[in-house]
C-alpha cells in the first residue's frame, strides 16, 4: 500500500469537537479505515504551523482524495496530503539500473 504524509490544520471548530470529545480523533481514523481504507499509521499532535502530522497508508490516491474532500466538506479540519517514499525503497529503486 502507498504511504502518505497528512498536515491538519483544526479549525475553530473542529478544537470545539476535540475539547468536548478528545476521543474523537479515534473515531475519526476508524470511520476512514472503514470507508476508504485509508489507515492511520502514526499521528502525532505538534505545536506549529499545523495541528497534527499523520502518516497513512491507503491503497490509492484516489481513496486519499476521497477521504480529503470528506473530511474537508465538515469543516472541522483543513489539509495537505503528500505521497511518502521510505529511504530504503528510495534506495533500492534508485539503485536498479
Amino acid at each position: 500500500m502507498a504511504k502518505y504524509i497528512i498536515l491538519s490544520r483544526i479549525t475553530s471548530e473542529g478544537l470545539e469537537t476535540l475539547k468536548e470529545n478528545p476521543k474523537r480523533i479515534k473515531e475519526v481514523n476508524e470511520e476512514i479505515a472503514q470507508k476508504y481504507g485509508v489507515k492511520v499509521i502514526h499521528q502525532f499532535l505538534v505545536m506549529g504551523p499545523y495541528d497534527f502530522v499523520n502518516v497513512v497508508e491507503a491503497p490509492d490516491n484516489s481513496a486519499v482524495v476521497k477521504m480529503a474532500v470528506e473530511l474537508g466538506s465538515r469543516g472541522t479540519v483543513q489539509t495537505i496530503t503528500m505521497p511518502a517514499i521510505e529511504a530504503e525503497e528510495f534506495i533500492n529503486l534508485m539503485s536498479k539500473k
